[in-house]
């Protein structure tokens, strides 16, 4: 019986001392597992088809997977006529992994289990430095909440960190953020020294959209485009059934083409970005202005006059209290995204544009407007066909793409080498 899933992996001297028979069996109960992990509960039939084997032959190996303590039987499923079917699922707390959420001025981390489960987080205060020692810092501030959660260190898989920036996963590296703390080696390769555990890193966009892809509104979806609507605006890629990400990892860079002629310099170099019209920055500044300008709002009243705490969020309640100038920022950036959205709906056609992040929080505040200027900037045929919707997942869908990035390579490491013994 394995205590967890670590147990349960097997290594290349295991596969070498079993039968070629046993080693199928083996690859077999790693895609149950993976296919639980993702898909949730389920039913000896739905193995059946997913893996096309028989009813028998699936039922064994998931009577296996339940002697190991891997499996556990999850209820009964709906019936079309006949007897229930049994349900079958992941047991608690086989495993568990930490998830790192790097924002601009903050950090998250989270602690979640084979289910999906947040079972400790902790967020703390901390900018965006080039100078800061991220690899270090991490380590500790995670140390700190996994003493305090209880679990033991075995137990947890992996690291998975999400954040902004030019983030290549294949090589592990950001292009804009913590350059000190990656040279010569990699980002990921320190960050794995240090945590002795294998670790995943990606943009938060990407992270965002895979968590739709794997779990939200992109499931099993072909054709979808999933804004993330934070401080910047991010892009994640879904097409033909498959995430994209580019030659070099960077594709998805949305908020960096530049929209206006001799516009406002970007922190990327430019003038004129989408991201200096239409992102959280640009309706911190535009709120300020118009404050500055003598706007009556309700913002005054909950900033009292202190504008330095002013970020979008407080925006936002604002205009869910019904606060009018809070409803025409929001607006004004809502325009500059739809036209921007327009390009993206015109060279894509995607059949759903998921909005996620912060300012997607503004819900019909954010989405009627974008709907006005795609029917202003969009082709019709085009347009008619894509549907807006809002993220389902809540704040935490970049935590959610950190966990589903790392137990994806080691399945995928794990499969590997079991095929590799095939004959």
């Amino acid at each position: 019986m394995a205590k967890d899933l670590k147990d349960f992996l097997v290594k290349d001297e295991q596969l070498a001392g079993i039968s070629n028979v046993e080693r199928k069996k083996y690859l077999q109960k790693i895609k149950i597992i993976k296919h639980l992990f993702l898909n949730g509960e389920t039913s000896n039939a739905d193995i059946c088809n997913k893996f096309n084997v028989s009813l028998p032959t699936s039922m064994a190996l998931i009577n296996q997977l339940k002697e190991a303590d891997i499996v556990v039987k999850k209820g009964q499923g709906k019936s079309d006529g006949g007897r229930k079917p049994d349900l079958f699922g992941l047991r608690e707390h086989l495993f568990f992994v930490l998830s790192i959420h790097i924002e601009r001025s903050n950090i998250k981390f989270a602690i979640i289990d084979n289910n999906h489960s947040i079972v400790a987080e902790r967020n703390v205060e901390k900018e965006i430095s080039p100078s800061a020692n991220i690899v270090d810092d991490l380590y500790e501030l995670s140390q700190d909440l996994i003493k305090d959660s209880e679990i033991s260190q075995d137990k947890i898989m992996g690291v998975g960190i999400s954040m902004p920036g030019l983030v290549s996963t294949e090589e592990g590296k950001n292009f804009t953020y913590y350059l000190s703390d990656q040279e010569p080696e990699s980002l990921q390769n320190k960050l794995e020294k240090t945590f002795k555990k294998p670790v995943a890193i990606l943009n938060d966009a990407k992270s965002a959209c895979l968590a739709e892809f794997r779990y939200g509104l992109a499931k099993n979806r072909q054709d979808v485009l999933v804004i993330s609507m934070d401080w910047g605006i991010g892009l994640g890629i879904i097409m033909g059934g498959k995430m994209h990400s580019g030659s070099s990892g960077f594709a998805g860079e949305f908020g960096h083409i530049p929209m206006t002629e001799d516009g406002q310099l970007c922190h990327c170099g430019k003038r004129g970005c989408l991201e200096t019209e239409a992102s959280g920055l640009a309706l911190v500044k535009k709120a300020k202005e118009g404050l500055d300008a003598g706007e009556t709002s309700l913002l005054n009243e909950l900033l009292k006059n202190k504008y330095d705490r002013l970020e979008p969020q407080v925006i936002i309640e604002a205009a869910n209290k019904g606060d009018q100038f809070a409803i025409n920022v929001i607006s004004e950036i809502g325009i500059q995204l739809g036209k921007g959205i327009s390009i993206l709906v015109q060279i894509f056609n995607p059949e759903l544009i998921i909005l996620e992040g912060k300012i997607a929080d503004a819900r019909q505040f954010i989405t009627t407007p974008v709907q006005q200027a795609m029917n202003t900037y969009c082709m019709m045929q085009l347009k008619e066909r894509t549907n807006i919707a809002l993220s389902t997942l809540g704040p935490n869908s970049s935590l959610y793409g950190g966990i589903i990035a790392v137990m994806e390579t080691i399945f995928h490491e794990q499969t590997n080498l079991i095929k590799s013994h095939i004959n």
